[in-house]
């Protein structure tokens, strides 16, 4: 398998833009030594040649390097437009983060997206972005500029400055989904990052999933986690304070007397959250955030192999 990227360690040294590049580099680099080789960023120029096709725009410098043929694919046979839609809601500032060396579940992402952007400027790929808490905070066009791009990066770093004033903002995920779905050129890819953490209910949420699926999006639903705590219920065992993020709400309990029943419910949301997902030919895709990202990299290529 490919080595193991550890965004952490590079997140002490902050610029986004040419953290993303080292992630993506690492990343493709690793991938050429392992089983998902197939899946390198070259399928943006090129795709295998079939048999019994013209030999017109074989590329024989590849197959010389190679011994593969494969033929040189143009522009807009490779267009994607790419919406990154974020959840800058309170819960995704969890956890409370006191130096660069830890990422909390909004910076995970923003690296995430970073990376992700980085891939999609090498196949010369549209990209824009959706930050949105009760609202939508932040929305841009879908472009391939270096421009463009940049910009996203800054819009991107300014969600990550936002801690001191990141309580008490809730999410209003269906809203915000349905008008994504309205305002986003047809057949465009939306890639969302989340907890999923919200008020509404599961029919509710699964509406604005299929209003996407309607408007003919493919759709990837990155549900972003801080798998020991907000699964498992890992916490010292010790009488302990806890605040819901979005709301204020306080409670003081002992972990080990919720655990098992905490454990089961979010369990069994996240579960009923998926077979909606799968019902709409949706991509759930469980991400915890004291993992390399190597792995939304991977579901990412996945994902554009399958529609392009």
């Amino acid at each position: 398998m490919y080595g193991k990227i550890d965004i952490q360690e590079l997140a002490k040294f902050g610029n986004l833009e040419f953290l993303a590049k080292q992630v993506v580099e690492g990343f493709i680099t690793g991938m050429h030594q392992s089983p998902f080789h197939g899946f390198s960023v070259e399928f943006a120029e090129h795709r295998l040649y079939n048999t019994g096709e013209s030999t017109k725009y074989i590329d024989w410098k590849l197959f010389a390097r190679t011994d593969k043929l494969f033929v040189k694919r143009f522009e807009e046979e490779t267009n994607l437009r790419c919406r990154f839609v974020i959840d800058c809601s309170s819960s995704m500032y969890f956890p409370k983060i006191k130096d660069k060396t830890v990422l909390n579940k909004l910076g995970y992402s923003v690296y995430s997206i970073a990376s992700l952007i980085e891939l999609l400027k090498k196949q010369r790929d549209g990209v824009g972005i959706t930050a949105f808490d009760n609202h939508i905070v932040t929305e841009t066009a879908i472009k391939t500029s270096g421009k463009h791009i940049k910009m996203i990066y800054a819009q991107l770093e300014k969600l990550m400055t936002k801690q001191d004033n990141s309580l008490n903002r809730q999410t209003n995920f269906t809203e915000v989904l349905h008008e994504i779905a309205e305002n986003t050129h047809r057949r465009s890819l939306v890639v969302v990052f989340s907890d999923f953490f919200s008020s509404h209910s599961l029919e509710e949420l699964a509406n604005a999933f299929l209003h996407l699926k309607h408007n003919k999006h493919e759709v990837i639903l990155f549900n972003i986690l801080d798998k020991s705590k907000e699964i498992e219920f890992n916490f010292p065992n010790q009488p302990t304070s806890f605040v819901d993020l979005e709301t204020g709400e306080k409670i003081k309990l002992h972990p080990s007397e919720v655990k098992q029943m905490y454990n089961e419910r979010v369990t069994n949301y996240i579960k009923e959250l998926k077979l909606k997902c799968n019902q709409f030919k949706i991509d759930f895709v469980d991400v915890d955030i004291n993992k390399p990202i190597d792995f939304i990299l991977q579901q990412y290529l996945i994902k554009r192999s399958k529609i392009i």
